[in-house]
């Protein structure tokens, strides 16, 4: 795609229009079509119900185009898919449904966000489980991650968790091979945090083996916030109880009595949700195959953020956490001069350069999407050195 026609492409994104945006590992801009889409699903509600025969065939026709589209960009079967609000509704969903015994290990690395860290801490204080962390970051630049987990798994590892691609160091995991090993060691089940990697990396979810994925549509999608997924294989559904409950799990008599779960992901899924998101994560969805497929817009991602790490590089009072190119869109980075990120983030985004800080470890993280453009670049880059000659 040339230059004029991706800044047409970029159009799509009102956010984008008006700032340089490297927060995209936060949450992604909206696309117009999509927010036009949350503005027709709502009207149409409203002028055909709210709650009438209508508008649940049209709720019910408005999930299953979603739930297959995103199965389809996953490489699973629609049935494994459970509709969540994010991922770590996702992440709580499948740590609270395992059937936890006292002194079950669940190993975990040292880089996974704080959110599901709290999730775990309060299953351990009500199982007694026994919690381990491995040293993920080490192996960040050198070492073998895989290697490193098998050190730390024990026969009676239940659980590993971890990341995809990991929030803040920006490192991409071969899942498939960590997968194997953890089966290979008496069925250990993983659940992975894929905040970070659903809409960068070309999936198939089915092939990897893996036992629970948890994602989000508002992050490198660019769909709206409020919905997600998580990803239960078959065999691990069997073994998976329901926590959150409602109409949307059950199958009842002819008295509308529950008798038994659905079959399905939809076991995990509890009631009313905010349908109009469905077809505002579609059009997301639609408008990042206008531009290329999977494939050609993760090499971009990487040719993106090649050069963005490697401008980064060359200013001496910068030191890039990662030794060599990153793998997906997210660079993490240190000041070397002793001056304060959040000094640094706070005078960019006064000139509408928008990054973040990170406090474990404490540095500036910016994501480049594949439709960020090289000037962007470059204009973050004279921001950084600006700052660093006047501090």
């Amino acid at each position: 795609m040339t230059i004029s026609s991706l800044k047409t492409h970029r159009q799509q994104f009102p956010a984008l229009t008006n700032k340089a945006y490297f927060n995209y590992g936060g949450q992604g801009p909206l696309a117009q079509i999509s927010m036009d889409a949350i503005f027709e699903g709502y009207k149409y509600m409203q002028s055909h119900g709210p709650f009438s025969g209508k508008v649940n065939q049209w709720q019910n026709q408005e999930t299953q185009l979603t739930r297959h589209l995103l199965a389809t960009e996953l490489g699973i079967s629609p049935e494994t898919l459970t509709f969540t609000e994010n991922v770590t509704v996702g992440c709580n969903i499948a740590l609270w449904g395992i059937d936890w015994q006292p002194g079950d290990h669940l190993l975990i690395s040292d880089c996974e966000h704080p959110g599901i860290l709290a999730i775990i801490q309060e299953i351990q204080r009500r199982f007694y489980l026994e919690v381990s962390f491995f040293p993920l970051r080490e192996t960040l630049n050198q070492n073998d991650p895989v290697g490193m987990i098998s050190e730390y798994l024990k026969p009676h590892t239940r659980l590993l968790v971890i990341s995809h691609i990991l929030w803040n160091t920006g490192q991409v995991l071969p899942l498939t091979e960590i997968v194997n090993l953890c089966h290979n060691n008496y069925n250990t089940k993983v659940l992975v945090d894929a905040a970070q990697s659903v809409g960068v990396l070309p999936i198939n979810l089915t092939e990897t083996g893996v036992d629970f994925y948890a994602f989000t549509g508002h992050k490198w999608f660019c769909g709206p916030d409020g919905l997600g997924g998580l990803y239960v294989s078959t065999q691990s559904r069997s073994e998976l109880s329901p926590t959150f409950i409602g109409w949307r799990s059950i199958i009842g008599d002819e008295q509308g009595k529950p008798i038994s779960w659905t079959p399905d992901g939809k076991r995990y899924e509890v009631a009313t949700s905010a349908y109009p998101l469905y077809a505002a994560l579609r059009h997301a969805i639609a408008l990042h195959h206008q531009w290329g497929t999977a494939i050609e817009r993760y090499q971009q991602i990487c040719q993106n953020s090649q050069y963005l790490w490697q401008k980064l590089s060359e200013i001496p009072q910068i030191q890039c956490l990662k030794t060599s190119p990153p793998e997906a869109g997210l660079v993490s980075f240190q000041l070397t001069n002793g001056k304060s990120h959040k000094s640094l983030v706070n005078t960019l985004e006064n000139q509408g350069i928008f990054l973040r800080t990170l406090l474990d470890p404490n540095c500036v993280r910016a994501c480049v999407h594949y439709f960020t453009l090289s000037s962007e670049i470059d204009q973050l880059i004279d921001a950084i050195n600006q700052f660093i000659a006047v501090s």
